[in-house]
């Protein structure tokens, strides 16, 4: 540790896992980062003062006397004129912070290179203490997290704390995503420009319509190449991610929890903890979103086990809860290879349909006089898990709970907040609501045999109050649901959490801290999921992405697609079937189990190995694949989304493999490409091809002549 008084260096260098960050740490003001990107090697001391000093600016007229530099917390007090980095106030007053830097604490890895920085920094004026930690992983992530104590006299309303990255001076492109239930992760890009770029989520979760990360390059930057930096808030609730660049020349992006009037008010003493904010880069958006993915598959409670193949029964029945149907279904499942039975919404008192009884979580004992006994009996009988839908969060003001706590639903006052799926939000942040809940599920796990919970959350949040006179809660209400979910995994270790919020609005570290996977979107039509799971991909790798396979209908587009397409799209993820499989033909259903084989067969390699997207100049061409770690075999997928101006198409190109290894290229089971009407087959496809990875990756080979919408699968092996 050192003090601000002791003498110090005037530079930091964390370095890990390919990545550099270098610091300034002046003798007066806040440290900034100067650098943040690849690694750059072993800097001497000499040097790193030269690079902190070499990005000094210098002074201009019309501006400040002393210039401005891009500290970790941006103030005025510093002369920044940007979006400050804290805002805050007494009342009103004390809302100009000056911290002046206590300690500087530096940690260090088995190799000796600092990968861990602590600033601790002071305003007794003001009456607030500043923590900032910033932590280089093994990965090459950097995560900031912020700590705000008040230590006045009196309340601090704090309004926003957020963590800032320096972006490189080539960031001139911002990729984020949108979306809307049926359609999350629509990407959008424009350029950057003077001024700052936000995107906010004010639902309570994050929505359908929220960015999973805030990324900026290099124009033109895609998977496969070009330098591009991003950044993800790991959080549960109402959220700021934002692009900015100033006329003095800074270029940067910042992540904060987004908080409403009065939700966070310190007292004399209290602390306020950031979500964690990480940085991530990379060349190309293949090799940023893989430390993502090899942080969350280096946790502890990462799954360890393969993901077991689920049949969910939503799209099969609805709220048909017939024991008959229902074991029916569940014997398809056990002859197609399905590992694991989901029962979906309809299995608890009175909940006939969407508009009553959430909150009631007793098992119908009209639908099943028994409990659930004998569907789990005959799931478990036949080798599968048996899984549960609940709701927990959310009531029915048509419900038994309602009726007898009405004070337990979210509010801004007398009046409820607008409907919406027919239901309302109970408030977490009351422990008599936890209690219950608690209660409830806990007894349900303990009582019956379920290995997995698909845990849902189907309305955005509006107006959410909680106490007398209300205040907004949302902040509470996350934190309480953080605890919830702990406190359940502590007494029930081997059940598996699914994170749904009508479909893919709770995408984010915060809540796959402590769940098992997410469910990417209630669309599950194909054609719709290669743009939804290729941008959740940014963020959440397939073993904790649920895809699921659809009947030949989509029930939310309407359109139809052969079962290769279907069940081809979703073979990387945590696969799965969402279809009602009790009566197929035989064929049919023999063509599904091949799916179910493929992707068993497949499964280790598409749960560890790299993701990977080809930049194909054809918007028509889809190839995307899963490359082993050392690059010894890949599977790829290829897609004719629409049809081509090309006839035939172009050639496809293989992102991923070893340039100095030789491969060979093959169709894979259970697909094949046959020569239809006037066409001749595909001459490299009968036996295959041998060919340099270099070749491949840039030159590539032949695509298949398909119909639009078709689907077929490649293996690529080295020899």
């Amino acid at each position: 540790m050192r003090r601000r008084d002791d003498e110090m260096t005037p530079a930091r260098h964390l370095r890990l896992g390919g990545t550099s960050v270098v610091i300034d740490t002046p003798a007066q003001g806040l440290p900034g980062i100067v650098y943040w990107g690849p690694d750059l090697g072993e800097v001497s001391e000499e040097a790193l003062v030269g690079l902190v000093t070499a990005s000094r600016p210098q002074r201009v007229s019309g501006g400040v006397d002393e210039p401005t530099r891009l500290t970790l917390v941006p103030l005025q007090s510093d002369g920044w004129q940007g979006t400050p980095g804290l805002v805050g106030s007494r009342a009103g007053s004390d809302f100009a912070p000056a911290f002046e830097v206590d300690e500087l604490d530096g940690a260090e890895d088995g190799e000796g290179a600092g990968a861990t920085l602590v600033v601790t920094a002071d305003d007794a004026e003001v009456g607030l203490r500043l923590r900032i930690e910033l932590r280089l992983d093994v990965h090459g992530l950097l995560h900031q997290t912020l700590r705000l104590t008040n230590t006045g006299d009196d309340v601090y309303d704090l309004h926003e704390l957020a963590a800032t990255f320096p972006l490189p001076h080539t960031a001139g492109e911002v990729l984020d995503t949108t979306g809307r239930h049926l359609r999350e992760r629509t990407p959008q890009r424009h350029a950057v420009t003077v001024g700052r770029y936000d995107r906010e989520s004010r639902r309570g979760r994050p929505g359908a319509d929220a960015t999973l990360v805030l990324a900026a390059g290099t124009p033109g930057f895609g998977f496969e190449r070009g330098l591009v930096h991003a950044v993800h808030l790991a959080w549960s609730g109402n959220h700021r991610v934002s692009v900015e660049r100033t006329v003095t020349g800074s270029t940067l992006t910042r992540a904060a929890e987004l908080l409403g009037a009065g939700e966070v008010r310190l007292a004399p003493g209290e602390s306020y903890d950031s979500p964690a904010a990480i940085g991530s880069w990379g060349d190309g958006l293949t090799e940023l979103s893989g430390r993502y993915h090899r942080l969350l598959r280096s946790r502890p409670q990462h799954p360890a086990s393969p993901r077991p193949v689920t049949l969910n029964t939503w799209e099969a029945v609805y709220f048909d809860h017939d024991l008959a149907r229902l074991s029916a279904l569940a014997d398809a499942g056990a002859r197609v290879g399905a590992e694991r039975f989901v029962l979906d919404d309809g299995w608890f008192r009175g909940r006939r349909d969407d508009t009553s009884a959430l909150g009631d979580w007793y098992v119908d004992d009209e639908v099943w006089p028994d409990g659930l006994t004998p569907i789990i009996e005959h799931v478990t009988g036949l080798g599968l898990q048996f899984g549960l839908w609940v709701e927990p969060e959310m009531v029915s003001p048509d419900s038994d709970l309602a009726r007898a706590h009405p004070e337990w639903i979210l509010r801004p006052g007398s009046r409820l907040p607008v409907p919406a799926r027919q239901q309302q939000v109970l408030d977490l942040s009351n422990p008599a609501v936890t209690d219950y809940l608690l209660e409830r599920l806990d007894a349900l796990l303990t009582e019956n045999d379920i290995a997995y919970l698909k845990w849902d959350h189907n309305r955005d949040l509006l107006e959410a109050g909680a106490g007398s006179p209300a205040h907004p809660a949302v902040h509470e209400n996350v934190v309480a649901l953080y605890a919830l979910l702990d406190e359940l995994r502590r007494r029930h270790p081997s059940v598996e959490i699914e994170s749904c919020a009508s479909g893919g609005a709770r995408v984010d570290l915060g809540i796959l801290d402590r769940t098992d996977r997410i469910w990417a979107s209630d669309c599950i039509d194909p054609i719709e999921r290669l743009t939804i799971q290729r941008y959740t991909n940014l963020l959440v790798p397939y073993e904790l992405t649920g895809a699921h396979v659809s009947g030949p209908r989509s029930h939310s587009t309407g359109r139809r697609h052969d079962l290769s397409l279907r069940a081809g799209v979703a073979l990387p993820g945590h696969f799965g079937i969402e279809w009602d499989i009790s009566s197929l033909e035989p064929d049919v259903e023999a063509e599904l189990t091949s799916w179910v084989a493929a992707h068993k067969r497949h499964r280790d390699l598409l749960h560890r190995g790299t993701a990977v997207f080809a930049d194909l100049p054809d918007a028509s061409m889809d190839l995307r694949g899963v490359v082993s770690a050392d690059r010894s075999h890949a599977l790829y997928t290829f897609t004719q989304v629409s049809a081509s101006a090309s006839y035939p198409p172009g050639p496809m190109t293989f992102p991923g493999l070893d340039d100095d290894r030789t491969y060979r290229v093959a169709l894979a089971e259970p697909t094949a490409v046959l020569g239809g009407p006037g066409q001749s087959p595909l001459p490299w496809a009968v036996d295959g091809v041998v060919a340099p990875g270099r070749a491949l990756r840039l030159g590539g080979v032949q695509a298949p002549v398909l119909f639009p919408e078709s689907l077929v699968l490649l293996e690529v092996t080295a020899l």
